[in-house]
C-alpha cells in the first residue's frame, strides 16, 4: 500500500494548484489524513489535515483562508487546494495517512506521529 502524491510544479505567486493524494495497492481503512510540507532548510511542518470523517480540519495559521484539504472517498483520494500561493509555499509537500488506532482526537492531527503512512512527496516552487 502506497500514497502517491502529484500536481505540484512551478506556478507564479498568485496562482493555484491543486494537489492530489492516491493510494495504489490493496484498499485500505484510514480515520485521518494530513498534508506536511518541508522548504530548504526548514523542518517539516503541518499545512492542513482532517479526519476521514469530516468531522474536523486542521490548517496551520500561514495557510488558513487560501488553502483548503478535502477528500473523495470513493476515489480513495486526498487534495490539496491551494489559491493565492505565495513564494513562502514554496516547499516539497507530502500526504500522510493514519491507518492503525483510533480516529485521533482533534488536536493531534497536526502531529506527524499521528500518522503511520507516507507519500513520497511532490515539488512546490512558487516564483515572485
Amino acid at each position: 500500500v502506497q500514497l502517491q502524491a502529484s500536481g505540484g510544479g512551478l506556478v507564479q505567486a498568485g496562482g493555484s494548484l491543486r494537489l492530489s493524494c492516491a493510494t495504489s495497492g490493496p484498499t485500505f481503512s484510514r480515520n485521518a489524513v494530513g498534508w506536511f510540507r518541508q522548504a530548504p532548510g526548514k523542518e517539516r511542518e503541518l499545512v492542513a489535515a482532517m479526519k476521514w470523517n469530516g468531522a474536523s480540519t486542521k490548517y496551520t495559521d500561514s495557510v488558513k483562508g487560501r488553502f483548503t484539504i478535502s477528500r473523495d472517498s470513493a476515489r480513495n483520494t486526498v487534495y490539496l487546494q491551494m489559491n493565492g500561493l505565495k513564494p513562502e509555499d514554496t516547499a516539497v509537500y507530502f500526504c500522510a495517512a493514519r491507518t492503525r488506532g483510533n480516529t485521533p482526537i482533534s488536536s493531534m492531527l497536526g502531529e506527524e506521529r499521528t500518522y503511520d503512512l507516507w507519500g513520497q512527496g511532490t515539488l512546490v516552487t512558487v516564483s515572485s
